[in-house]
C-alpha cells in the first residue's frame, strides 16, 4: 500500500516559466526547487501546498492540479505530493526559508543545482499549461 504524503511542493507557472526558490535550510540547503513543505496535523496535500506558498512567498494559490508523488530525502522520509497551477495572485515576499527566487525556463535549469526529481516535475507542469 502506498504512503500517504507528508509533504507538498507547487509549480508555479507562468509564461511557460516556473518559479524556483533556493533553499535556505536542510533538507537539500541551497539547492533549487519548487516552493512547499511538509503537511501539518490534519492538513491535506492541497491544504498544505496552500498554507507553503503563502507562509514562503507571500502569494495565495488556486486550481492545484495534481502532478508526481515522490518519495524524497533521506531513505524516502518523505512522500511528496506535487502540484501545478497558473492561477495565483499577490506579489512575492519571500520568507527566510528562502535564500533567493527566481523565474527560469525549463531550459536553463540545466546550470542550476537542483533537487531530484525536479527537471520531471518541471516538464509535466509546464506539459500541463502549453498552448501551442
Amino acid at each position: 500500500m502506498a504512503r500517504a504524503p507528508n509533504a507538498a511542493s507547487v509549480a508555479l507557472i507562468d509564461n511557460q516559466k516556473v518559479l524556483l526558490i533556493q533553499r535556505a535550510q536542510a533538507p537539500y540547503f541551497g539547492l533549487w526547487t519548487l516552493p512547499g513543505g511538509r503537511l501539518e496535523p490534519g492538513e491535506t496535500p492541497e491544504q498544505c501546498a496552500t498554507r507553503e506558498i503563502k507562509e514562503e512567498l507571500g502569494l495565495s494559490v488556486f486550481r492545484l492540479h495534481k502532478l508526481l508523488r515522490l518519495e524524497v530525502g533521506p531513505g524516502g522520509k518523505f512522500v511528496l505530493q506535487t502540484f501545478a497551477t497558473e492561477a495565483f495572485e499577490g506579489s512575492i515576499v519571500a520568507s527566510d526559508e528562502i535564500t533567493a527566487y527566481r523565474w527560469v525556463r525549463p531550459e536553463a535549469m540545466g546550470r542550476l543545482p537542483t533537487t531530484p526529481h525536479l527537471g520531471e516535475v518541471i516538464e509535466r507542469a509546464i506539459r500541463l499549461f502549453d498552448r501551442s
